[in-house]
């Protein structure tokens, strides 16, 4: 049965589908990966769960449903979540009493941290780009986002874009430093020499 169609005979309800739905990734995934792969499930940008709408109620009692129903993982992912609303009221304190609370920050300047600029250069496709380019500059990459994923892979592939663009199908500093990137990396970093206009 596809995932979204019901049967003729059936209601249209909330729980059957979701017990279906779930049921069918379940089973996807096992049956692509083996028969003995974990199942993990992630659910991102959660803070934007509002426990105050009807939505936000249903989706809450979809997610208690899966981590009751479903042999698997379920990983969670959001920004500020014990301030965003989402452990509070009755549904909340039944979501957090189903979680572990596990805080990421920003990555610090090491041996990981060139481990992942190496991982974002290799997968650019610049015809006179030379490896290890950007993990000589990992220091910069850092000081200019602060150490986040996020900030960090939009400046890389910003740069590559221009690259693209421009002709040179190579990044150095001086395009790196040519690229904006989001707010809170560019008021914490080193101030930036002025851009040209035009």
């Amino acid at each position: 049965m596809p995932l979204a169609a019901r049967r003729p005979h059936e209601r249209a309800t909330t729980t059957p589908p979701t017990h279906r739905h779930g049921h069918v990734v379940y089973e996807s995934s096992q049956f692509r990966a083996g028969p003995r792969a974990p199942a993990v499930g992630n659910v991102d940008e959660i803070h934007l769960l509002n426990h105050a709408t009807i939505a936000g109620e249903d989706l809450s009692d979809h997610l208690k449903y899966f981590t009751e129903h479903l042999p698997a993982t379920f990983v969670y992912a959001g920004i500020n979540v014990e301030k965003s609303g989402l452990f509070t009221g009755i549904r909340g304190k039944q979501l957090a009493g189903r979680c572990i609370m596990v805080r990421t920050g920003r990555f610090p300047c090491t041996a990981e941290w060139r481990a992942l600029v190496a991982s974002l250069e290799n997968t650019l496709r610049l015809h006179r780009h030379q490896a290890g380019t950007l993990v000589k500059q990992s220091k910069y990459l850092h000081q200019r986002t602060g150490g986040m994923i996020g900030s960090l892979s939009h400046l890389i592939r910003a740069a590559a874009i221009s690259a693209i663009l421009d002709g040179s199908e190579h990044i150095t500093k001086t395009s790196l430093r040519a690229v904006r990137i989001d707010h809170n990396s560019e008021s914490e970093g080193p101030p930036e020499p002025p851009r040209a206009v035009g």
